[in-house]
């Protein structure tokens, strides 16, 4: 064939003309739709895009210093039906009355009706198991009576919100597995539920949420909440190709999880400890707080208030919150001031007398009155004693005429001294300063008198949060350094510490060397000499140092008038020698016997032996018997797994060579082991054998196993010897 080049050049003429024409119209339209039909394709862009919608952040979680989950955001549900979804709408009829009426496709009504109906029963048995609450004939009755009603936005299960578990049980039901939602009218509303695998302890502290707001209450949760919660993503909706895609804008950023200094063991030592004397007591209230002397971490913080029901709950962080007139622990500090200004010695003497001093026209009574007083004693034994007299004496005797020098030395000292902490609703301590007049003497308008010192020096007329009290005795503990508590750690991410917050010093030094050590030597003989009154706080095991405390409880009628309560309580450090944790135990009740050292007292040693006893190591190698055989009680199952764990371990096994299952038991120095051949068509017999053989066996042979209870199988639904049918359900019993 001859080539044609005219040809060629006049098709390439017309592609390249026609390429062009599309090109510029094109252009052409993009100009238009850009200039001329602006305003119409921007309105047509705002319907199709919906309005930005928020992508919650997962909160994050709160761990013990030890890494164990404390709290953390776990998705419930609740779902609602619309009976009336995807039918379409007619124009609205006119009552008698002139109101408008909605009428709906009846034909489509109809059909959707049956679509229920038919499935009604299979649903209601669905969900009896899933949310028990409510049985069979109830459920039946509620979806019966939204579905005759046709409700448009009827909860499926009212007063129940669905864990995860149950809401992917319930989206497995008939229509509720329809994939299309406006089909099936279901409006499921996700909610975050704060779980505390560890139940009520250290709930105050931890805080608490406001339910489906997602937003922090109390508490960590609310100190660090802007931590915790992280930020929001953005997404928006757009209708492409008549459906609407949902468009990420901003990914959400989760929260950061803090890791407490709580260690949830030390936690449950103090609750339980103090649970069980507040029960003894019946008392009204309770507070414990223990502290790492080192670090100012607080390891365990428990505030137990007694409820109708006679049970004590976290109500309070009343160890933070509660002002209380701490009464005998706070002459520790009035005496401390005392031998940090030089005025008294621990070779001073004071008169005591019988007990009883007229104090400007007061009477100052020590508690042993009745029996004599304890007449001449030196400073030691004034807070060995706890002498009212004593104390209020010597403080009178040396600042009466200098009374705001002595409230000056208290917050020196610490115990006056606000720690700062990130709590919500967390006090300061509230210690009345004098004011001179001009003539030299104190305003009776700061209802300051002549006895208001000698008051205060015994733990009257100041109010002082628990948690100030024990940071005071922490930093005698800690040689003078006062720490601020520390409650967080740091934060993490992904597991890893992201930030460790720091040991924060408040105070380097609350006092000289000489008052420190003066002030330790009598907290030790408070405890360990035999004549003090601090004796059941201590150990035999270790030395304690402390003090008692015992303060009547001001009602609406003062001190002597109505229901007569007292705060007791003991605050001290262990152990003396090389001081680990500070720790103050308070108790408010009304029992006919107050005595800081006698019940406040025995809940200290309690706990200061418990977690002791969590520090102490011993060689396990030391409690073995060199001529026992130690032979272990081995399940019934694998007896080639059950072999190689015996072999790791060192120890002896005999027998089952060559068999998969077998029966195991103790012979006089190995593991025997007796094979037994299962055929892949007979139900095998699982009894003996744990859970996890078990299954695996059932399951092997095609069939579904259903478990109840730990331990070994003592019971199976389907005999053994009987016929393998696929796809059958065994029930097993642990026990």
């Amino acid at each position: 064939m001859k080539f044609d080049k005219k040809y060629i050049n006049t098709r390439i003429t017309v592609i390249v003309v026609i390429a062009a024409l599309v090109m510029i119209a094109i252009i052409t339209k993009s100009v238009i739709t850009a200039t001329v039909e602006h305003d119409k394709w921007k309105e047509v862009g705002e319907v199709s895009v919906g309005k930005p919608e928020k992508l919650p952040a997962a909160r994050g979680n709160i761990l013990s210093a030890d890494g164990q989950l404390m709290a953390s955001s776990l998705p419930d549900y609740k779902v609602y039906i619309d009976f009336l979804s995807g039918i379409d709408r007619l124009p609205d009829s006119t009552a008698a009355n002139g109101s408008k009426i909605r009428v709906y496709d009846p034909q489509q009504v109809h059909e959707k009706d049956s679509m229920w109906e038919v499935n009604l029963d299979t649903i209601c048995r669905g969900l009896a198991e899933i949310c028990p609450r409510y049985t069979y004939e109830e459920h039946l009755a509620h979806l019966t009576k939204g579905l005759k009603e046709h409700k448009r936005y009827w909860d499926v299960s009212p007063r129940v919100v669905l864990n995860f578990i149950q809401y992917n049980d319930l989206m497995r039901l008939p229509v509720f597995n329809l994939k299309n939602r406006y089909t099936s009218g279901l409006t499921i509303e996700p909610r975050n539920n704060r779980n505390k695998p560890f139940g009520s302890l250290a709930r105050r502290t931890l805080g608490e949420m406001f339910g489906a707001k997602d937003s922090a209450r109390s508490g960590l949760e609310l100190a660090y909440d802007s931590l915790l919660r992280g930020e929001p993503g953005q997404k928006h909706n757009k209708k492409v190709l008549s459906k609407y895609l949902s468009i990420v804008d901003k990914e959400p950023v989760d929260g950061y999880d803090l890791v407490s200094t709580i260690d949830v063991s030390m936690q449950d030592i103090c609750e339980s400890a103090l649970r069980e004397k507040l029960h003894e007591l019946e008392a009204s209230m309770g507070v414990v707080v223990l502290m790492e002397v080192k670090t100012g971490d607080v390891k365990a913080i428990v505030n137990l208030m007694r409820y109708d029901d006679g049970e004590y709950y976290e109500a309070r962080n009343y160890a933070l919150a509660a002002l209380m007139e701490p009464g005998s622990t706070f002459k520790t500090a009035s005496i401390l001031v005392a031998l940090d200004d030089g005025y008294i010695t621990t070779s001073d003497r004071v008169e005591t007398g019988s007990g009883i001093c007229n104090m400007y026209g007061a009477s100052m009574k020590d508690h042993n009155w009745h029996r004599g007083g304890y007449g001449t004693i030196d400073v030691p034994h004034v807070l060995m004693f706890s002498s009212n007299v004593g104390v209020s004496k010597l403080i009178d005797k040396h600042y009466h005429n200098q009374p705001e020098k002595f409230v000056e030395g208290l917050r020196r000292v610490g115990i006056g001294t606000p720690l700062g902490l990130p709590f919500d609703g967390a006090a300061d301590p509230v210690i009345r300063t004098p004011h001179k007049d001009i003539k030299g003497g104190y305003r009776m308008s700061d209802n300051w008198s002549a006895t208001a010192l000698a008051w205060m020096s015994i733990g009257y007329e100041t109010q002082i949060p628990p948690i100030s009290t024990v940071s005071f005795y922490n930093a005698i503990a800690n040689n003078g350094k006062m720490v601020r508590p520390r409650f967080v750690k740091g934060i993490a991410k992904n597991g890893e510490m992201v930030e460790e917050f720091p040991v924060e010093v408040i105070k380097p030094h609350i006092c000289s060397q000489h008052a420190l050590d003066d002030i330790q030597g009598i907290l030790y003989r408070v405890v360990n000499d035999k004549e003090g009154l601090g004796k059941r706080a201590g150990n035999p095991y270790f030395h304690v140092s402390g003090k008692t405390g015992t303060a009547q409880v001001a009602t609406g009628g003062g001190y002597k008038a109505g229901h007569n309560e007292h705060l007791v309580s003991f605050c001290g450090y262990y152990p003396s020698e090389d001081p680990k944790y500070t720790c103050i135990v308070a108790i408010r009740h009304a029992y006919y016997v107050a005595s800081g050292g006698g019940q406040a007292g025995p809940v200290f040693s309690k706990i200061a032996q418990r977690v002791y006893s969590k520090n102490v190591t011993t060689d396990i190698n030391l409690a073995k018997d060199s001529t026992a055989v130690l032979v272990p009680t081995v399940k019934d199952g694998n007896v080639m797994a059950a072999r190689y764990v015996l072999d790791q371990l060192g120890m002896k096994s005999k027998g089952g060579d060559g068999y998969e299952w077998g029966t195991a038991y103790a012979g006089a120095d190995a593991v025997e082991f007796q094979s037994v051949k299962v055929s892949d068509n007979i139900v095998p017999n699982v009894t003996g054998m744990g859970a996890k053989d078990a299954v695996y066996a059932l399951s092997q042979r095609g069939m579904k196993v259903r478990v109840s209870g730990r331990g070994r199988v003592t019971h199976q639904s389907v005999p053994s010897g009987s016929k393998v049918v696929k796809g059958q359900t065994v029930s097993l019993e642990l026990k």
